[in-house]
């Protein structure tokens, strides 16, 4: 088993792993027994699980943290203990598709917005998507993102009836993390399920990347808040993240 660091940012743990030892721990997590759960955090969803004990305690307990969101490099170094670089989870979940073709395993993609009468749904965008540059890969299944709770139960037998692998679940935090932390034990094929959040909606082609240099500087933050001032609300949530980091410091 691999062996790395976990540092706390505001007492939420967040694995001190590069995306190539992140693809060693998820080649070992496929390989295993059991549904585990990858997190792809930012400083928003850390601030959120100050808040949300039960956000929290998943994250603990994930098989794997990475550290998505550029505010967690800056706090990383607040802190001393430098993260080596970003693993955002589009570019990971690219990573996992090349594995799935190789392997032969299989993907659920679940979540984002249904059909409608000039489309079809974003999962099945995105499973058409990720076809076409990925010819070998199984696609056991899609759904869309729109369920009531009563609905958990039949979605969960759809996944397992499809026999997929891996499953990928776009239903925005925290809900994403919590419908796989809360259904893990009842998955039958299912070794690994990570929330991906607006990766299926880039892959569908309904929404947009950054362009390079925004990726490149990590400023995927303020490209969105150009193309949307309206997020400025959730955009306020960096610079207060960055100063409660250095307020509780290692406290």
């Amino acid at each position: 088993m691999n062996s790395y660091k976990t540092i706390k940012i505001l007492d939420v743990p967040v694995d001190m792993v590069n995306n190539q030892l992140a693809m060693e721990v998820f080649r070992e997590m496929m390989e295993t027994d059991g549904c585990k759960l990858i997190v792809t955090p930012n400083s928003e969803i850390v601030l959120n699980a100050t808040k949300d004990l039960e956000l929290k305690r998943l994250i603990e307990q994930a098989g794997l943290v990475i550290p998505d969101g550029i505010g967690l490099v800056y706090a990383s170094k607040i802190l001393g203990e430098p993260l080596s670089e970003r693993v955002t989870g589009v570019d990971f979940l690219s990573l996992i598709l090349e594995y799935l073709e190789k392997t032969g395993k299989s993907i659920y993609l679940f979540g984002s917005k249904p059909a409608n009468t000039e489309r079809a749904s974003v999962a099945e965008l995105a499973g058409a998507a990720i076809k076409k540059k990925h010819a070998g890969l199984i696609i056991g299944g899609t759904r869309d993102g729109y369920f009531k709770k009563e609905d958990e139960e039949q979605i969960v037998k759809e996944i397992n009836e499809s026999g997929a692998d891996f499953l990928c679940v776009a239903l925005g935090s925290p809900k994403q993390e919590k419908f796989i932390f809360e259904h893990r034990n009842k998955f039958t094929n299912i070794k690994v399920g990570m929330g991906v959040g607006g990766s299926l909606d880039v892959w569908a082609g309904t929404a947009k990347r950054a362009p390079e240099f925004y990726q490149k500087h990590g400023l995927e933050w303020l490209y969105r808040f150009i193309k949307e001032p309206t997020r400025y609300k959730r955009m306020a949530q960096l610079p207060l993240f960055i100063i409660k980091v250095i307020i509780k410091g290692k406290n």
